[in-house]
Formats: C-alpha cells, structure tokens, sequence
C-alpha cells in the first residue's frame, strides 16, 4: 500500500494543478476541459464508455493472443532451422520497418470494418516484440548444456524442450510485456480507421462534435484498461516465470 501513496499523491497534484491552470486562464471547455469537467463527463456517459472499452479490450485481448502465438511460432521456427531464419529475419524487420499507420486503411479494405482488421493491427504491433525477444533468448541458451546434451544424444527437439525453451522464457515475459504495453495501439488505430464501436471510435465521434471532456474520458478509461491488462499480464508472467532476474532499484 504505501508503495502507492506517492503516485497517487503525484497525480492528485498535477490533476489539482491541472483544473487550477484552467480556471486561472480561463480556458474554453472545447480546448481544453478541466478534471472536475472531466469527471463529471465520464461519469454522465459511464454506460457507454464501459461498452465501448469492453469492445476495445476484445479487441486487445485477441490481438494479443494471436501476435504472441505468431511471435512465439516464428521464434521457435528460426531457433531451429537456419533456412527459417534466413527466410523470416526480413520478415521480422518488414514488420517492424513498416509502420502499421501506413498500412491501416490497406487492412480495412482487405478485411472489412469489422473486428478482423482491428486484430490484424493490434498482431502486426505485437508479432515482433514478441518473436524478437523469444529468439534471443533461444539463441543466448548456454552453449556448454547444448553441447553436453548433444554428446548424450539429445536431439534437436529434446534439446529445444528441455534446455533452450526455459532459457528463453525469461526474454519471452519481457517481450509479452513489452507486447501487452503496445497492444492499445492496434485496437486504437484500428477504430480510427474505420469501426463503428470501441474507446478509439468514440474519440473520434466526441472530438468531431467538440466534445472534448469526453475525449479525455474516453482516454482516462483506455489508460486504466491498458495498465489493468499490463498489470495481469505482468502478474501472471511474474509466477509462470519465477527464475527470471529481476533488477531492483535501491
């Protein structure tokens, strides 16, 4: 508990400073709202906004679930055949290189309006922090366990389950968190493109009719949601890998 007391003191004081900045500069509503504003929209329009951000966290969720299975497949692909991973490092970096802004509108004609693009989006973002991570790990397995396990007999499979797969799980969590810290930005995108639905959706519908205070609404709940799924995420990883170093500040 008291490891929270200072974050939320800080932000209590930056939001008081926040809605005393608007008030002593007089700042119109439409430009810039103020916290108590704020507040009071999103708890007007709190059924919508909950519908909405449930539609956004599907859509997170989903894209999650199918970037890490890509990034993990990838991963193990390269970790054992070298013409693998010749053939999937260019993809790795295409994916990485060509930012998914550009090619939103491009995703939206290929597959409709609906949830599909919104999880391609969301996978494209998270397929590389993912597999990256995952095959540097594989690849940083102590070479002397490898070798001695080769000398027994163990081949390829038995040596990648037993001994490079939990060398590699550490980097892997990194690389889930990292993915989970960015999966927002597809389900996001996504809307703003084109949907009908979702937190990202609503920006845009409240920002076209000035409604600023529900802007910032709508972000207040996406930021909860994405820090509630990171803090799962981070939680689960945290005991599913437990022999992963952590580094503590002092």
């Amino acid at each position: 508990m008291p490891s929270l007391l200072r974050p939320l003191v800080i932000a209590t004081a930056l939001l008081a400073l926040w809605e005393a900045l608007v008030q002593a500069l007089g700042m119109p509503a439409y430009i810039l709202p103020g916290p108590v504003r704020i507040g009071a929209a999103l708890l007007a329009n709190r059924a919508v906004l909950m519908e909405n951000a449930a539609i956004t966290l599907g859509e997170m969720l989903l894209g999650l679930a199918c970037g890490s299975a890509l990034g993990i497949a990838c991963a193990l692909a390269m970790a054992v055949s070298p013409l693998a991973r010749r053939t999937l490092r260019p993809v790795l970096l295409v994916a990485q290189a060509l930012p998914v802004f550009a090619i939103a509108p491009l995703l939206v004609i290929w597959f409709g309006f609906g949830l599909a693009s919104k999880i391609v989006m969301a996978s494209l973002i998270i397929f590389f922090p993912v597999a990256s991570a995952f095959h540097d790990g594989l690849a940083r397995a102590d070479q002397g366990l490898v070798d001695l396990a080769r000398l027994h007999g163990a081949g390829t499979a038995a040596t990648l389950r037993f001994i490079r797969i939990p060398a590699g799980l550490p980097a892997l969590a990194s690389g889930l968190r990292v993915a989970t810290a960015v999966a927002p930005i597809g389900a996001v995108v996504g809307e703003w493109v084109g949907s009908s639905a979702g937190l990202g959706y609503l920006m845009l519908y409240s920002n076209a009719r000035m409604q600023t205070d529900m802007v910032f609404a709508a972000l207040a709940i996406l930021l909860a949601v994405a820090l509630g799924l990171f803090a799962l995420v981070d939680r689960v990883l945290t005991r599913l890998v437990p022999w992963a170093p952590e580094t503590t500040a002092p």
